[in-house]
This record gives structure tokens, C-alpha cells and sequence, in this order.
């Protein structure tokens, strides 16, 4: 087979060309710009693109398929000559659909938590020896690529983006998957640009379970009210339906334990994460991984070797004192779950949250008043936005003082990122080697000790995590 791809630099795009060069499938591509990580590993692979640029010629009629990136517009020259030669044109979610309608389908949907769910369950059917292809948003420990693509695997595990699927299909790409098993972790209305209200977003959630396949299964967090909503007033009786939600736990010396009972002895699953969101992201794991053979005791054993997806919750640098944290939050629910589970699992530290708008919907002044109090829990509290980003977006500018105030509570608003790392360092060493006659409040937490919380999709404009971690500790 011959495919080529229309904006093969993509975050996702580039992943799946990988995933069908090791398929034995002939890939070629085009873009009119390529960045690291996705160039280099095109290139080491061999499919980068000669030349930049959009080259009708390329799309010749002996092509099997193209597959159309979000990034491509409808105008796009080599969009137009697959349309002229009437070449079967894929976007990315059909081509995954495609080459997974003969496996079980696993699909994960929700406003967060998607990633850290799918890698628990491709963490779990690794351990456990089950063959699994997938889809996932993030470079995960263990796995070479975000997309896998197999003759033999059975089973397709896949992170379901509720945005749009292509230039040319409007739908939510979750709604082309066709679950066996789907997963709602949340809802929370995202993606102002596209679903302008909440019930129209959450409609979309509707029309996903919809769309599992018959004698299919639905697990859904019925902590959450609109997911609980969704799913309880639709009608099916031909799925059944697995609500859950957070298991118990402990946390013990900053260690988060899972609890059980068994044969009358308290048995305790150490996890090497944490947070009440995480903890929910576990238990739709566990669910979904029964539905393939997997008993709660070989979940478990699996689990407790789990380090978490990359920038969820994740690590950069700690000391006895002081722990420096990144995670992808940037939607207000997602706020609120980070800095939440920070504070339980380092109850006697103080805590410094950093955020950035750096979202379409996020950067939108009508949506900013979703944020009010997300940051509360923590003691510092910086938002940070790019005036270059809402350009590159076409939005209006934004003044501080509209975004301090739709916060609320005591934050303080940077557009400069190096005058916010500036500010980082210097009260982060304040604290660090701050002696016993210091009197402000960030100074009198126990014993010195402190944690930073960096949350972003993208990263404050160029920030080097490792290096402001460095810094600091």
C-alpha cells in the first residue's frame, strides 16, 4: 500500500506515519513547516519531506489513500488534486478506524484525564502480556511512538479527542472510533471555539455512547454530575453500564496507597502517583481492563509500577525540601484537580501554582470567568499569558487586570515569562533558605519546605523546566 499525508508534521500526523512505515506500508508526506520532536523523527525513520511546502504532484493516482490533517486548510493545493482524482481521502481518526474495525476497540472520551487513562491501561496490558495497537496524546515511558498499528494485536486502545476531526469533518474525532468499550472520565465545557455552548458540548458525550457498538460497555465517573447525567438518561439497553468512582486509599509519609480488603486482611497497593483525579483514572482502568481478562489482582501488581504520562503530574527535580512538579492542566476543572491533589499529597508545604492561557478557549475573555477560584488552594497563585499567542489566534488583546479579576482571590498576572521565572526563582530560594527570623507568610511553612506546580499545554514560551528546576534546587 501507498499513503500519503497532508500536514505529516502534526503532534498526532507524524506519530501515525511511523506507525505505518513499521506496518510495511509506503508513507510519504508534505507540510509547510516541521518542528522537533516530529522532524527529527521523521527523518530518522525516512519520511521526512525533501522539500517544505505544499507539491500537488505528489498525489498521484496510485495512492491507496490520503489522510488530511488538521493543519491542512480545505484550500490546500494537495488537498484539491486527491479531491480531482477522487482518491480516497482519510482523516486521521478514519484511518484509525480503519485499521482497527476488526479489533476490540477501547476508547477513552473526556474533558480531562483521557491521557493518563489510556496509558494506565496500555501500562496494564504491557505488564500483563496482552498484545494492545493504540493512540495516545503523549510520549509515553516504555512505548517508542504515540501510535502503534499491528497485523496481530486483538485489542486498540485509544485516547478519543472530542475536537474536530478534519478541515473537511466537522465531527468530534471520538464520534468515528466506534467503541466496544468507551470511558467518560468527565465533562467540562472546552473548545469555546467550536461548541459556543455547554449543552452543546456536552451533546457530544450523548451521541459518543450512542455510538458504542451493540453489546458494547460504558464506564463512566459518576462523581461527575454531567457525566452521570449523560449517561444515565440515555436510553440503550443494549450496552451495559459501569459507573465508578474514587477507590480508597491512604497516604502514608507521601506515599498514596490503595486500599483492600481481602480474606479479612487489610492488603495496601502502593501507587507511584497520586491526586483524587489520578485515583479515578485508575478505577476506569481497572474497568476497562476486566473487559479484556485482566483480574484486579494482576491490575494491581501492574498499577503500583505506574509513573504517570508525561507532564501529567510529573516530576522534574525534588530535594528533602522542595519538589518541582509540571502538568498539562490549563482548563479550570483541570486547575482545581492538579493544585488539589498537590496540597493532599504534601499537606505541610507550601505550594506555588504557576499557569498558563495558552488555549484558544482559555485566551477568550467570555470564557475567563470559568477560572474564578481554580487556584485557591494554593498559597501562590501566578497566570501567565502570551500577547504573541492571541495574535496567532486572532483574538482581542487581554488586559491583566480583566484576567486577576476573573481569577479572583490573590493572583498575580505576567505576559513576560522570563520576569515570571525571575520571580519563581527568587521566592522559591526565599523560602528554601529562609532562616527562623522570617515573618511573611511564604517563610513560616514547616520547616522551609516547598513545592512548585508549573501547568501549561504548551510551555510559558519556552521554558526549560529541568533548568528552572535546577535553579531552584
Amino acid at each position: 500500500m501507498k499513503v500519503h499525508f497532508i500536514a505529516i508534521g502534526g503532534s498526532a500526523m507524524h506519530n501515525l506515519a511511523i506507525a505505518l512505515c513499521q506496518k510495511g506500508i509506503t508513507v510519504t508526506g508534505s507540510d509547510d513547516e516541521i518542528f522537533d520532536p516530529a522532524k527529527s523523527r521523521l527523518e530518522k525513520y525516512g519520511l521526512l519531506p525533501e522539500s517544505f511546502g505544499w507539491h500537488p504532484e505528489r498525489i498521484t493516482p496510485d495512492l491507496d489513500a490520503v489522510v488530511l490533517g488538521m493543519h491542512a486548510r480545505i484550500d490546500n493545493p494537495e488537498l484539491l488534486r486527491a479531491q480531482e482524482l477522487g482518491l480516497k481521502i482519510y482523516s486521521y481518526p478514519e484511518y484509525l478506524y480503519e485499521q482497527s474495525k476488526d479489533k476490540l476497540r477501547i476508547v477513552v472520551g473526556g474533558s480531562h484525564g483521557k491521557t493518563t487513562t489510556t496509558a494506565m491501561i496500555l501500562h496494564v496490558l504491557a505488564h500483563c502480556g496482552i498484545e494492545a495497537d493504540y493512540m495516545v496524546g503523549a510520549q509515553l515511558k516504555g512505548f517508542e511512538v504515540m501510535v502503534r498499528l499491528s497485523h496481530t494485536a486483538k485489542v486498540m486502545v485509544i485516547e478519543g479527542d472530542e475536537y474536530l476531526t478534519s478541515p473537511i469533518d466537522r465531527r468530534p474525532k471520538f464520534h468515528l472510533y466506534k467503541p466496544n468499550v468507551a470511558i467518560i472520565t468527565g465533562i467540562e465545557w472546552d473548545h469555546i471555539n467550536v461548541f459556543p455552548t455547554f449543552d452543546i458540548y456536552r451533546d457530544q458525550f450523548s451521541k459518543f455512547i450512542d455510538l458504542i457498538e451493540p453489546n458494547g460497555t460504558l464506564v463512566y465517573c459518576d462523581e461527575d454530575a454531567e457525566v452521570h447525567r449523560v449517561a444515565v438518561e440515555n436510553q440503550r439497553t443494549d450496552i451495559q453500564k459501569l459507573p465508578y468512582v474514587c477507590p480508597e486509599h491512604i497516604v502514608e509519609n507521601g506515599v498514596t496507597f490503595l486500599k483492600d480488603s481481602k480474606d479479612l486482611k487489610d492488603i495496601k497497593v502502593p501507587l507511584k502517583i497520586f491526586g483524587h483525579h489520578n485515583l479515578l483514572n485508575l478505577t476506569a482502568a481497572r474497568l476497562a481492563c476486566r473487559q479484556v481478562g485482566v483480574t484486579d489482582e494482576q491490575f494491581d501488581e501492574a498499577i503500583s509500577t505506574f509513573e504517570g504520562a508525561s507532564k501529567r503530574l510529573e516530576l522534574v527535580k525534588k530535594s528533602d525540601s522542595c519538589a518541582v512538579y509540571k502538568d498539562f492542566a490549563h482548563a479550570p476543572s483541570k486547575l482545581r484537580a492538579t493544585i488539589h491533589a498537590m496540597r493532599e499529597q504534601y499537606p505541610d508545604r507550601k505550594l506555588v501554582a504557576c499557569m498558563e492561557l495558552h488555549t484558544f478557549s482559555s485566551l477568550t475573555q467570555e470564557f475567563l470567568q470559568q477560572y474564578a477560584h481554580s487556584m485557591d488552594e494554593a498559597d501562590v497563585r501566578y497566570v501567565y499569558f502570551s500577547q504573541h499567542a492571541l495574535q496567532l489566534k486572532k483574538l482581542p488583546s487581554l488586559d491583566p487586570e480583566e484576567v486577576k479579576k476573573a481569577f479572583g482571590g490573590n493572583v498575580e498576572v505576567f505576559t513576560d515569562s522570563k520576569k515570571l521565572v525571575e520571580c519563581v526563582i527568587a521566592l522559591m530560594r526565599k523560602c528554601v533558605s529562609a532562616d527562623a527570623s522570617a515573618t511573611d507568610a511564604i517563610t513560616q511553612s514547616h520547616n522551609n519546605a516547598i513545592n512548585l506546580l508549573m501547568m501549561s499545554s504548551g510551555n510559558f514560551d519556552g521554558i526549560d523546566f529541568n533548568q528552572l528546576a535546577e535553579e531552584i534546587i
